[in-house]
């Protein structure tokens, strides 16, 4: 059981295993979602951008609670190194609009609802709050980015090239996380900071 306990320990603090898991989660949810209004009458535009919104919320929400639940066992050990409350901070910070964005989501999915000013403004809420962290946030800020994109879209072949090169980059980034996971290097080493 020790053992057991050790290892889940482990896998909680390493900050590799934390974006695979976070992106599988996020597309699982929105399948769900999709599947749950694939005959609802919504026109695609809105289900695109939903589904969009809600992948990047889900995303991110869970490194945000990964990041909380990482520095909550860390104190616990004793190991955590650094300021606890700026710590607490992050997590809280990228956390907040997070779950905004997800509850959010409902309401792009209301026919007759205007989301766009809010859409808008969690998008680039949560993209300036990953960017202000840390420059080396970008690629996780990128799909706020395609999100606003989307919505201020009036064109539909801009559209389609928006969730193209979404759904590229999305990729890209998971394939990234599966090799930094391969690695077993922490971020600062896999990245040349160490």
């Amino acid at each position: 059981m020790k053992l057991v306990l050790n290892q889940l320990t482990a896998l909680i603090v390493d900050e590799s295993k934390w974006l695979p898991v976070a992106m599988g989660l996020a597309l699982l949810v929105v399948a769900i979602m999709l599947y749950r209004y694939r005959q609802s009458g919504l026109p695609v535009r809105r289900l695109v951008l939903a589904a969009m919104n809600l992948f990047f919320g889900v995303m991110i929400g869970t490194m945000a609670f990964g990041h909380l639940l990482a520095v909550s066992v860390k104190l616990a050990l004793g190991t955590l190194q650094g300021s606890i409350p700026f710590f607490y901070m992050i997590g809280t910070a990228l956390a907040v609009p997070c779950l905004l964005l997800i509850n959010h989501t409902r309401r792009i999915l209301e026919p007759n609802e205007d989301h766009g000013r809010r859409t808008v403004a969690l998008n680039a809420w949560l993209a300036i709050t990953l960017l202000v962290l840390g420059i080396h946030n970008l690629p996780l800020a990128t799909p706020a980015f395609f999100n606003i994109g989307y919505h201020l879209h009036s064109r539909r072949v801009v559209g389609w090239a928006i969730v193209s090169v979404a759904v590229v980059v999305n990729v890209g980034l998971f394939i990234g996380s599966l090799i930094f996971l391969a690695s077993g290097q922490s971020f600062e080493q896999f990245s040349g900071m160490e």
